[in-house]
């Protein structure tokens, strides 16, 4: 562990947020000003939404174009298994592992960030975790981006551009997904026995909460500069690496 970055970053929240916007400001920064003030490395961002949206095509292809039967979801893009929820977290952790296999020293230089969004209708972030891996939970921290289910949709919708549905940063969902899959989450209840960490198959996993509902993420850059220092300050002092 290099002793002033985090080995990995844990992204959680609604969709839109702000996880993607706090990463992309952070990817901004120069190397030196992320380390100092945010204990953020080298970057390497595992995020599942690339992974889901192949599938998405995937299936466009088989449906459309093959006429074959579709592998992962129908034909209105949900997922046919509930079990492919955890199929996602199981390939975050297999990306990382592949990284430490590569490379020995990844966490000298880089820290890890992983990013997702669970809701309790696919088992929330409760069954989500038990899916990931005790190598990576025993280096991260996590951070939670929170706000109210009002403002997930409202930034959703704002978001949302129809030419680039597979960006990071511009992809939306259809107001009757955000509802079944994303109005109730589990974050509360998955984090309310203690008011720092985790503890997950017998790990203990610290957590910080990053307050958004007046939207710090979109256009105003020395509000989410201060407050995202502040947080990860405190996160990092959880950590161990300051």
């Amino acid at each position: 562990m290099n002793n002033k970055t985090f080995d990995i970053l844990i992204l959680l929240g609604r969709p839109a947020s702000g996880k993607s916007e706090i990463i992309d400001f952070l990817q901004h920064l120069p190397p030196q000003e992320r380390q100092q003030k945010y204990h953020i490395g080298e970057m390497d961002i595992i995020d599942d939404f690339p992974m889901l949206w192949t599938w998405f095509e995937e299936d466009h292809i088989l449906s459309n174009i093959l006429h074959k039967p579709r592998l992962h979801t129908d034909e209105d893009n949900y997922f046919k298994y509930p079990y492919l929820w955890h199929l996602l977290i199981e390939r975050i952790g297999m990306e990382y592992d592949k990284q430490l296999r590569d490379n020995p020293d990844y966490h000298q230089t880089t820290t890890t960030i992983v990013e997702f969004s669970r809701g309790s209708e696919h088992g929330g972030y409760t069954e989500a975790f038990q899916h990931l891996h005790d190598n990576l939970l025993s280096r991260a921290a996590v951070l939670y981006v929170q706000v109210s289910y009002t403002e997930s949709l409202r930034k959703n919708r704002a978001r949302f551009n129809p030419q680039r549905a597979d960006s990071i940063l511009e992809h939306g969902l259809p107001d009757e997904k955000m509802e079944r899959l994303y109005r109730e989450v589990d974050w509360e209840t998955f984090c309310a026995p203690d008011q720092q960490y985790l503890f997950i198959n017998g790990l203990q996993v610290p957590y910080a909460i990053f307050e958004n509902e007046d939207d710090v993420t979109t256009n105003t850059p020395n509000l989410l500069a201060a407050r995202l220092k502040d947080t990860l300050e405190h996160l990092a002092r959880l950590r161990g690496v300051v």
